[in-house]
């Protein structure tokens, strides 16, 4: 394998992000675990930085955390409290930052979503082109009933504010549309049916 082609692989999916030789060696055991760590950290700033636990489960009330951000610069954080969730979804979160008050709202990843959930892709099923990774359906390029080649433009998903192109991988007809431009999808969520 052709490390530093690999490397600037990654770092061109990361927008030119300087990849070291942790993620790299991060990227060539996981990709997708990677990519989708690195989306958090683009999204949500140095994640790496924190407890494990933390990362993982969040913190309760009462708690406090120590994160080294730069070398001799941590950050004291204690988490107050957790307001209530809207009717959108997200909560309040009050919490101490090296000892000054700081709200903010996040979405609250224990309600469940109130759309119904979206059937995945049969990977053993050849016509099923499944979502690589969540993100926003941008674009849709073909229509029910519309014939298409090996690499023709399907659809385009738009994560992390990177656009992805999905094409074709068999020449066919488009069999059923699953989504529209504007929708939400999580990873392996069936996009298309090509027979």
């Amino acid at each position: 394998m052709d490390l530093e082609a690999t490397r600037a692989e990654v770092e061109a999916l990361l927008e030119g992000k300087a990849v070291d030789d942790e993620d790299l060696n991060g990227y060539l055991m996981y990709p997708k675990v990677f990519l989708d760590y690195m989306g958090r950290h683009r999204m949500y700033g140095p994640v790496r930085t924190l407890p494990t636990r933390t990362f993982f489960y969040g913190m309760e009330p009462g708690e406090e955390i120590a994160a080294e951000i730069d070398p001799g610069k941590t950050l004291e954080i204690r988490l107050q409290a957790i307001g209530e969730t809207d009717e959108t979804g997200e909560v309040k979160v009050f919490f101490e930052l090296n000892g000054q008050p700081r709200v903010i709202r996040v979405p609250n990843r224990l309600v469940k979503a109130q759309t119904a959930a979206r059937p995945k892709a049969d990977p053993a099923n050849e016509g099923h082109v499944g979502a690589p990774m969540p993100g926003v359906v941008a674009s849709v390029a073909v229509a029910v009933g519309q014939k298409v080649n090996v690499g023709d433009m399907l659809l385009t998903i738009e994560a992390m504010k990177m656009e992805t192109g999905l094409h074709a991988d068999r020449a066919g007809t488009v069999k059923a549309l699953h989504v529209t431009p504007g929708q939400a999808v999580d990873a392996k969520d069936l996009l298309v049916e090509v027979e």
